[in-house]
Formats: C-alpha cells, sequence, structure tokens
C-alpha cells in the first residue's frame, strides 16, 4: 500500500524529496537563505517519526476495515503524514528557544546552529541574539513547509476527506499552541494556585502540550484520510488521547531521570527549566512546608549542578512521585487498548497500533 514498506523510511524519502525541492527552490535567494534552509533541513533530521506513523496507521486501521474504499494515492498519504514530522520538527524549534535548551538530540539545537553560523561567518553584531531571531522565523517556515506538503497529500483525496483532514490538522495546530503557552504560564501561575490543583493543571498542560498533537490528532488525520465514519473515529480518539497522555508522562519522566546518552539532552533538563510537569506536583504533595518551599527555589534554578539535580532526584523517588506517575502510565497505557476492543478497524493495523502505543509508553528516549 505504501511506496516503501517501512514507514519511516516512506516517509524520509518523502521529506527529501521535499526538502530538496525547497533548496533548489531558494537558490536565486543567496548564499544567506541556502544556510538557512540548509539548518531548516537539518532540524528535520533524525527522530522517531511517531507521529507519522500514528497518522499512517490510523489510516491503514480504517482501509483495512473495509467500510470505505482503499486510497488510490499512497504517496499522497505519505505526503500528509510526513507534513507531521515538519510540523513537530517546527514545535521543538520553538520550544527550544522557550526552554533556552543547548541540544535537540544530541545535535546542537537550531538557534545556537544559527548562532554557530554567525560566527563562523564573522557577521557584525550579537551572534546569540541571532541565533534566536534566526529560529523563530526557521519554525515559521517549517510551519509554511508543512502546510504546503500536507496541502500536496490532500491534493487527490476526494473532498470532504481533503476538508476533513485539513481540519483536524488545524485543530492540532491551535491545541499545540496554546499548550505550549499554557506549559509556560505554569511556570509562573503556579505560586497562586491551591497545592492540591498543580497535578489537574500540569494533565492539562499534558493534553493540550502533546497527548493531542503527539497521538490523537495525527490518528484523526489519518483517520480522515481513509474516509473514516464516526464510529471508527471515535474508538481512534478514544485510544489516541489515553496513549498521549502516557506518551507524555514517559516524556517527563525521561526529562527528570534520563540518561542524557540516550534521550540526547541533559539530565535533569527539566528541572533547570523549571517544569511544573504532574511528576513535580505528586513530589511537592509528598513534602512539608518547609522542604517544599526548599524544593520550589530550586526547581527552575538553570544553575543546578550534577550534585542538586541527584538531590531533586532522590526526593521525587522518596516522595512516591515517580512510582504515582508510573502507575498513572500503566492506567492511561490500559485504558487506550480496551478503546480498541471490539472496534470496527482492520486487525493487522490495530495491532500494530498496539506495539505503536508500548513504544511510545515504555521508551527509553
Amino acid at each position: 500500500m505504501l511506496p516503501s514498506p517501512d514507514p519511516i523510511e516512506a516517509v524520509s524519502q518523502r521529506l527529501d524529496n521535499f526538502v530538496g525541492s525547497q533548496t533548489r527552490s531558494s537558490d536565486e535567494m543567496g548564499d544567506e537563505a541556502g544556510r538557512f534552509v540548509e539548518v531548516a533541513a537539518d532540524a528535520l533530521r533524525g527522530g522517531k517519526r511517531l507521529r507519522a506513523r500514528f497518522c499512517l496507521t490510523g489510516w491503514r486501521a480504517v482501509v483495512e476495515a473495509g467500510g470505505r474504499p482503499a486510497a488510490s494515492d499512497p504517496d499522497g498519504i505519505v505526503a500528509a503524514a510526513a507534513s507531521l514530522e515538519i510540523f513537530h520538527a517546527a514545535a521543538l524549534v520553538h520550544d527550544d528557544i522557550i526552554d533556552n535548551s543547548d541540544t535537540r538530540r544530541g545535535r546542537p539545537a537550531t538557534h545556537r546552529a544559527l548562532e554557530a553560523v554567525h560566527r563562523e561567518s564573522g557577521w557584525h553584531g550579537d551572534a546569540a541574539a541571532f541565533g534566536r531571531s534566526g529560529a523563530i522565523l526557521l519554525g515559521d517556515l517549517l510551519v509554511a513547509w508543512s502546510d504546503d506538503l500536507l496541502e500536496e497529500g490532500l491534493t487527490t483525496r476526494p473532498t470532504a476527506a481533503a476538508a476533513s483532514a485539513r481540519a483536524e490538522y488545524a485543530r492540532m495546530r491551535r491545541d499545540v499552541t496554546i499548550g505550549q503557552f499554557l506549559d509556560i504560564a505554569e511556570e509562573s501561575a503556579f505560586v497562586r494556585q491551591p497545592d492540591e490543583h498543580h497535578a489537574e493543571r500540569a494533565l492539562r498542560v499534558a493534553s493540550f502540550k502533546s497527548a493531542r498533537y503527539s497521538i490523537q490528532q495525527p490518528l484523526l488525520i489519518g483517520a480522515a484520510l481513509g474516509e473514516a465514519d464516526e464510529e471508527q473515529r471515535d474508538a481512534l480518539s478514544a485510544f489516541g488521547h489515553p496513549v498521549g497522555m502516557a506518551f507524555q508522562l514517559r516524556d517527563d519522566v525521561l526529562g527528570v531521570f534520563g540518561d542524557a546518552a540516550v534521550t540526547g539532552k541533559p539530565s535533569g533538563d527539566d528541572l533547570r527549566e523549571g517544569k511544573r510537569t504532574v511528576l513535580v506536583a505528586y513530589a511537592r504533595e509528598g513534602l512539608s512546608a518547609g522542604s517544599r518551599r526548599v524544593f520550589d527555589e530550586l526547581i527552575g534554578d538553570p544553575t543546578l549542578d550534577d550534585e542538586q539535580i541527584a538531590s531533586l532526584q532522590q526526593t521525587i523517588v522518596e516522595t512516591g512521585a515517580l512510582d504515582r506517575v508510573e502507575q498513572l502510565i500503566t492506567d492511561y497505557a490500559r485504558t487506550a487498548d480496551r478503546a480498541l476492543s471490539g472496534a470496527r478497524l482492520g486487525n493487522a493495523a490495530v495491532g500494530e497500533l498496539r506495539d505503536l502505543a508500548r513504544a511510545a509508553t515504555t521508551r527509553s528516549a
């Protein structure tokens, strides 16, 4: 059904072709534009292609069920799925600016890469400021590229299917943008909220910032491309959101306890950045008022050394916060699995969805 039997390879090939065309179209814009597009292309390298895989498998789950005609243009489906990877790259570029992260996937973050371009070129002015400004624009360019590739993928789809997929994509863009704002707002707003509300607010951030755009919306975009009916759409939605929540909670755990050699980011980076995750909320619930004040003073300090990070990690473990989050991940995964039971979806694709869910929630990077 796909141009390549390996969905990751199929998506990567499509991205390479698209970036190649964008690179050629920028030739007439000069050397600076060429370097800009080159760094944009670098931002698309690597990653697990998770969103594309959920999109493709959501499409297959509907098509294999036999309830709607199969797609006549597999490359168009791959193009739409690949567009989600470009959008994800855009979100990561902006996320790294917001978090002031130096690395991404073991390489310099995009704003740092552009800062290096400035320095190596011997240009005038503040290289760091140039890197940040350039990365904001580069993230915007990637959003535009994502739109372009999505529209390429929709050209051969039936009008109703294209409209439905376009609407899901638009909702995804809105949700994740607001979710990202809620994330940074919580780093400041938590002081004005009752302690017992912190976990609930952190789960709200996880839903809008990650769960929907990482898993649920890619599934629904794929389902729309496959011309899913309401029952199929509801089943995939009920599966996708809890998987997405478990995925983000696993990300929260890795942001505190992950191995830098595996994750590509320094261990404890979320603590230095002041992320008010469910893990942090649960830890605070297990502390006395005095210990909580000390904990709050440390969270968000970018100068935390390895010993201080280790102390915070120990506190999170000793309060039982880590065990509670791990149980929450398990509960979300079970809820998702039940949502697929009896659903009118292709059996092979359902099996793959369950495999993808396990990979997303038990990963180490």
